[in-house]
């Protein structure tokens, strides 16, 4: 006797059966890094909800039907700063019961790097601008754990792939790369092993050049080598790292 053929169910009775499941929203949320003046920054929007009135949170949106994840934080981060040629990394998911007032709502967290010397926000509405990162106690939501989360995957990074980089102009000095390095990881960090430690990765391109028009004494200027980059930008550890 043949065995009986396992009773399967549709996919219609699976939604029916678990309704409450199916009601559950999906969004993405964009912590765009920046850096100027020696300080590492994000870009935050004042909240339009009533429960977070006068807060500032990441620049979001809810994802929808018909769009993926991807498309998704690019069209947020179009419509919100009026940019589409940065390159989003994928983060993390966040998903707390009561992270949203309006009901359930998933997070995935993007995050990316721009050298705001080069990226001019082209949208200034509801208080769009540049925040200094160690300033920030408090957010709309639970934007404050996705930001910490996602400057700690920076963190993380800094000294084995070369994403920094997008954060500087196309010609540096070591000592504008320091900076930057201790801005992001929130230490003074001593000048001769730094050194020897970028120049151990290989890196970088010695122009030739030196800086002018510096208050100080003029340092040899480097670039990313080219091999290091992908259409322009610094290449990435991984698209998606959830």
């Amino acid at each position: 006797m043949l065995p009986a053929k396992p009773h399967l169910k549709t996919a219609e009775s699976e939604k029916i059966s678990h309704l409450d499941y199916f009601n559950i929203a999906v969004s993405v949320d964009c912590v765009i890094f920046g850096y100027d003046e020696q300080e590492l920054k994000v870009l935050l929007i004042k909240s339009d909800l009533k429960e977070f009135e006068g807060m500032y949170s990441l620049l979001g949106d809810l994802v929808k039907p018909d769009e993926d994840l991807d498309s998704a934080s690019y069209r947020v981060l179009k419509a919100r700063t009026g940019m589409d040629d940065l390159y989003l990394e994928q983060v993390h998911a966040f998903g707390g019961v009561d992270r949203h007032p309006s009901g359930r709502v998933i997070t995935i967290a993007y995050y990316s790097l721009i050298d705001l010397k080069h990226h001019r926000l082209q949208l200034s509405h509801n208080d769009l601008h540049w925040h200094i990162v160690k300033d920030i106690r408090k957010l709309a939501f639970d934007h404050k754990l996705v930001l910490d989360t996602c400057l700690n995957r920076l963190q993380d990074q800094v000294m084995d792939h070369p994403l920094v980089f997008s954060l500087l102009p196309e010609k540096f000095s070591l000592r504008e790369l320091q900076q930057l390095y201790e801005a992001i990881l929130g230490v003074e960090l001593d000048r001769r092993n730094f050194r020897k430690k970028i120049s151990i990765k290989d890196w970088l391109i010695d122009l030739g050049e030196m800086e002018t028009d510096v208050p100080h004494r003029p340092g040899k200027l480097y670039k990313l080598k080219p091999e290091f980059r992908l259409n322009g930008n610094p290449l990435p550890r991984s698209v998606k790292s959830l």
